[in-house]
């Protein structure tokens, strides 16, 4: 797609800027991922449980109102069920 805008050079080059950065933070984000891996690997090397790790992080971001939410929609997902 050429001459987008009337300076289509300007544009090229801001375009391919942003991408670079994208490319760049996707890398961070990838290490990152790969620390926090590493990271429950260690808790369970010692003995902790990573799925409960996991599960009380997913739950302290969800807030107080959240989490009830969350335990009284599960508690009439159990009722239903039959399983609570």
């Amino acid at each position: 797609m050429t001459g987008v805008g009337h300076n289509s050079n300007a544009t090229d080059d801001r375009l391919r800027l942003l991408m670079e950065r994208i490319d760049r933070l996707e890398e961070e984000k990838k290490g990152i991922s790969d620390d926090i891996r590493d990271v429950y690997a260690e808790a369970k090397g010692v003995g902790y449980d990573t799925k409960i790790m996991r599960a009380v992080r997913s739950r302290a971001k969800m807030g107080e109102n959240g989490r009830e939410e969350y335990d009284a929609l599960v508690a009439a997902y159990e009722a239903a069920l039959g399983v609570a």
